[in-house]
């Protein structure tokens, strides 16, 4: 039976280790990226007035819009869609090398009429409800099946009764997609075009129906591929950092639990492995926010490991053997771990309903690498163990860190819920302080919220990002976005550069110039345009919005699965970290861009999965160790000091890949990683010195501590 749990052992650690090292690599490169990875086609439209319409601000405000829908729609994900002046829109579509598929994703005004035989419009595109590519059953060919509205139901069932026998013609930009002869009267309100090739064109015409025609006549005046918008020196920078980030962990969880956290390494190559196939299963986008979410998830996978181990260690210290100390730690871990991936799985349920673009794309790798997490915790890593210590190839209780310390020994020297007004102190000087901040230094917002200026130049001799990068840090721009572009764009430099910077007054904009031409040679200046914000206040406002609902179902499922008051606590310290994060932006005039906002929402996803597992243990105390009542202060410093050292190891973890980001990262993700870094950092805190003792405070109305209901547990 031993030999039998040995070789069964040894077989699952080749073969995730084999398949990790064959296939980590080709799945990561497989994986389409997002154009801050890959690059992709940049598009510039202008618009044009006709007799039928003229362009204004609210023309090009609703193209804008339009755009947006198009792209998202066909799974571009992470477009870059950005006013220029008065009539002209800048898109750039992630992974697009070709053009010509730009021009047929985009280009097309998409006004679409129904034309009796004698030339006359019955219905428009306004008349639509909706609009699907699909199969007919009967011939097999591709069709778009369009739905009316209640008064396009009308009008179609009116078109076709006075036309039984004749043709109606279904047209697309004036051009004729299909004239079938009226059979008999339609009053379903429902038709079909026909005649499309393929199902993706048929798809194609179905996301420009869906998304509405244009209010102007746009042409299309420029097409050209670019580079990554983070650079590729940021993307090399920060692929290295993520490897040795991960590398720490591996060691750390190695060095602490020893063959328990070799286990765990283990089942974090298998949640790597499965979690890349996935995102390439489903033809995920992945991006820089995406990237946040993988780290988190990656903190989760290793913290719910932590969870397990730390009451293997606990029960160990009961006076039970190994294998049952192991099978009790699995089974008092597993609620914790259910409670706390949960919550944030509803918070990233929400984010992905109510979000766009980024926020929709952190969303997704969160939520996948929550539920991959708990898989693999809960079933892998549980497996593997029970494998080895049935195998007894170590039978010594520190071979698996079961007897190493843990901080809960010292928590009489300490009392923190005692001292719950300093902290509290501690927090409103810096929220009151950043306050005052916002009011008198405000945010120094990048262009993806205020703007600026496109500049693009074209070298007589090839330059690199790193060389352009190098020439604009004299300036305090060394942040700002470089593409390599133009037809000899390679991986390392390019003639053609496209910069994207603040938006520059006269004096500094020659400077700025003369700087590039002394540092790296002549250049012409192909075009130097202000350009509007990437991310507009409707952005802004579906983020605010998910992350206010997203709080409240968490406030409602703690409500359930704890009480009403825990969720009050546990949203509370969610609000005081994003201020916390915001005040240190303000203080130090970090730049303020879209990674910025996947940062905060990575916060978000911490925050509220550390203060859940010292909810938890808060809950047990309450129901094992205070059923008669006892000092609320003395339950709250337990439940705390019980869980404290997963808290701090589960930051450790996670701080390593991220200081590994700032500090060897690229320059245009030092200010995203800086978010990570405070908002960690204050989530931690935020878990152990607030929520914990606000609950306290909350439930003080008796100064003992009453068990919670077994309803509620």
């Amino acid at each position: 039976m031993r030999q039998k749990n040995i070789l069964k052992l040894v077989a699952c650690v080749i073969a995730i280790c084999g398949i990790f090292f064959a296939f980590v690599q080709p799945l990561a490169n497989s994986i389409r990226q997002g154009l801050d990875l890959q690059g992709g086609t940049h598009v510039v439209l202008e618009a044009e007035d006709t007799d039928i319409a003229k362009v204004d601000n609210d023309a090009m405000v609703r193209v804008v819009s339009i755009m947006e829908k198009r792209v998202n729609e066909l799974g571009l994900a992470e477009p870059i869609i950005q006013r220029e002046g008065e009539r002209r829109v800048i898109i750039e579509l992630p992974g697009i090398k070709d053009p010509d598929a730009a021009i047929q994703t985009i280009g097309k005004t998409a006004m679409l009429e129904f034309r009796d035989e004698d030339g006359n419009v019955v219905l428009t595109g306004n008349d639509l409800a909706d609009a699907r590519a699909a199969t007919n059953q009967t011939n097999n060919q591709q069709v778009v099946n369009l739905e009316f509205t209640s008064e396009g139901a009308r009008k179609f069932a009116d078109l076709t009764m006075q036309n039984v026998g004749r043709t109606i013609a279904i047209l697309l930009d004036g051009e004729v997609l299909t004239d079938p002869v009226v059979r008999e009267p339609i009053l379903g309100g429902r038709a079909e075009i026909s005649g499309q090739r393929t199902l993706e064109e048929a798809q194609r015409l179905a996301v420009l129906l869906r998304s509405g025609a244009l209010p102007v006549k746009v042409n299309i005046i420029e097409t050209r591929t670019v580079g990554p918008s983070l650079g590729q020196d940021s993307k090399d920078k920060s692929e290295f950092a993520f490897v040795i980030g991960i590398g720490a962990v591996l060691i750390f969880m190695l060095a602490f639990y020893r063959m328990s956290g070799f286990i765990a390494d283990i089942s974090l190559m298998a949640y790597t492995i499965i979690l890349l196939a996935i995102l390439k299963g489903l033809d995920a986008t992945l991006t820089l926010p995406g990237v946040a979410g993988i780290i988190l998830s990656i903190g989760m996978a290793v913290d719910a490991n932590v969870l397990i181990f730390e009451h293997f260690k606990e029960e160990f210290r009961t006076g039970k053997t190994l294998r049952l100390s192991m099978d009790s730690g699995f089974d008092r871990a597993f609620t914790t771990i259910l409670d706390s991936n949960l919550t944030t799985i509803i918070a990233a349920g929400v984010l992905f309903f109510f979000g766009t673009g980024s926020i929709r794309g952190f969303a997704i790798t969160l939520g996948l690498g929550v539920v991959l997490s708990m898989f693999t915790a809960i079933t892998l890593t549980q497996y593997m163990l029970k494998l080895m210590i049935a195998a007894k190839i170590f039978e010594s209780p520190s071979a698996y860190g079961a007897n190493g310390f843990m901080l809960s020994d010292i928590s009489k020297m300490f009392d923190i819920a005692a001292r719950k007004k300093i902290w509290f102190s501690i927090s409103i000087i810096f929220i009151v302080a950043g306050l005052i901040s916002f009011g008198t230094r405000g945010f120094n917002f990048g262009i993806d919220f205020t703007g600026g200026t496109i500049i693009d130049l074209k070298f007589e001799q090839p330059v690199s990002i790193v060389q352009v990068r190098d020439s604009l840090r004299k300036h305090g721009l060394d942040s700002s976005t470089i593409q390599l572009s133009g037809e000899n764009s390679g991986v390392e430099s390019s003639d053609a550069v496209m910069i994207r910077t603040t938006d520059l007054e006269e004096n500094d904009r020659k400077a700025v110039m003369n700087s590039l031409r002394e540092d790296l040679g002549n250049y012409q200046v192909l075009r130097e345009e202000k350009v509007g914000a990437t991310i507009g206040s409707e952005l802004i406002f579906n983020a605010v919005m998910a992350l206010v609902i997203s709080w409240a179902f968490i406030i409602l499922y703690i409500a359930i699965r704890f009480e009403f008051k825990f969720g009050i606590a546990a949203v509370l310290a969610l609000v005081h970290d994003i201020l916390i994060v915001l005040a240190f932006f303000s203080f130090t005039q970090r730049q303020v861009d879209s990674s910025f906002v996947a940062a905060l929402l990575t916060v978000v996803g911490y925050s509220i999965n550390d203060t859940i597992v010292i909810f938890d243990r808060i809950r047990e105390n309450l129901r094992l160790h205070f059923k008669r009542g006892g000092d609320i202060n003395e339950l709250v410093n337990r439940s705390i000091y019980q869980t404290i050292t997963r808290s701090l190891y589960t930051v450790f973890t996670v701080l390593f890949t991220v200081l590994a980001l700032f500090f060897f990262g690229g320059e245009t993700t030092k200010d995203f990683a800086f978010a990570l870094l405070v908002g960690i950092g204050s989530g931690c805190y935020s878990s152990i010195f607030i929520a914990a003792p606000l609950w306290s405070v909350l439930r003080n109305e008796r100064k003992t501590a009453q068990p919670i209901h077994a309803a509620q547990s």
